[in-house]
C-alpha cells in the first residue's frame, strides 16, 4: 500500500504543470462511440435518449489508490445514481486486462471504456503526457504505463467527472489538478 501512495504522490506533484483546462459546464459534450469492458457498444447520443443523464468519469489506472477509492464509492452508491436515471461510464487508457484488475479491486458493475487512442480524453481535454523523467520514476515503482496502457504514448487523464444531460450539455464538471480531489457521490447525485 505504501508503494501505491508513493506512486500517487510522485504523479500528483508532477501533474499540475502538465494538465490542461477541462470543458466547462454549459458546453456541448463531445459525442463518442466505444466498446465497454463487457463488449457492449456505447454511443453517448443513444445513451442520452434512453437515460436522463450520463455520469462520465476519467481515471488513471488500477495502480492509483485514489482512482480505486472513487470507483468503489461510485459502485457502493450506484443505485442512488441509476435511480435518478443516470448511466455511469468510466474511461481509462489502460488495457482490458487492467480494467479487469480495477473491477476485481472495486467490484465495479458499470461500464468502463479503454480509451485506446486517447480520443475521448482528448475530446474532453483531460489528457496529459507524462514526461520521460516521471515515466522513469513510475517504472521504478513498478508502474509500466506502456505495458499497462498497451502503447508508448504515456498519456494519462486528469481525474475528472462530467454529468451530461439528455440534451447533450455538460451540467456538472469536476476537474482538479490535485489528483486526491474527487467529487463525492452525494455531490454527483445532487447535480443529476
Amino acid at each position: 500500500m505504501k508503494k501505491y501512495i508513493l506512486i500517487a504522490l510522485v504523479l500528483g506533484f508532477c501533474l499540475p504543470g502538465m494538465a490542461q483546462t477541462a470543458l466547462k459546464s454549459g458546453t456541448q459534450a463531445p459525442a463518442f462511440t466505444a466498446k465497454d469492458n463487457t463488449g457492449k457498444n456505447l454511443d453517448l447520443k443513444a445513451l442520452l435518449k434512453s437515460h436522463k443523464s450520463v455520469v462520465l468519469f476519467f481515471y488513471r489506472g488500477q495502480w492509483c489508490p485514489y482512482c480505486n477509492k472513487h470507483i468503489q464509492q461510485l459502485q457502493d452508491s450506484l443505485q442512488l445514481l441509476t435511480a435518478k436515471g443516470a448511466y455511469v461510464i468510466g474511461v481509462t487508457p489502460e488495457t482490458g486486462e487492467n480494467i479487469n484488475k480495477t473491477i476485481e479491486k472495486t467490484h465495479a458493475s458499470f461500464s468502463i471504456i479503454q480509451d485506446k487512442d486517447n480520443s475521448i480524453m482528448k475530446a474532453y481535454n483531460v489528457n496529459y503526457t507524462v514526461d520521460a523523467n516521471l515515466y522513469a520514476k513510475l517504472k521504478g515503482y513498478g508502474v509500466d504505463l506502456e505495458k499497462g496502457n498497451g502503447n508508448t504514448d504515456h498519456v494519462l487523464p486528469v481525474p475528472a467527472t462530467y454529468i451530461i444531460n439528455s440534451a447533450g450539455k455538460i451540467i456538472f464538471m469536476h476537474f482538479d489538478k490535485d489528483y486526491t480531489q474527487r467529487p463525492s457521490v452525494s455531490q454527483i447525485a445532487k447535480n443529476l
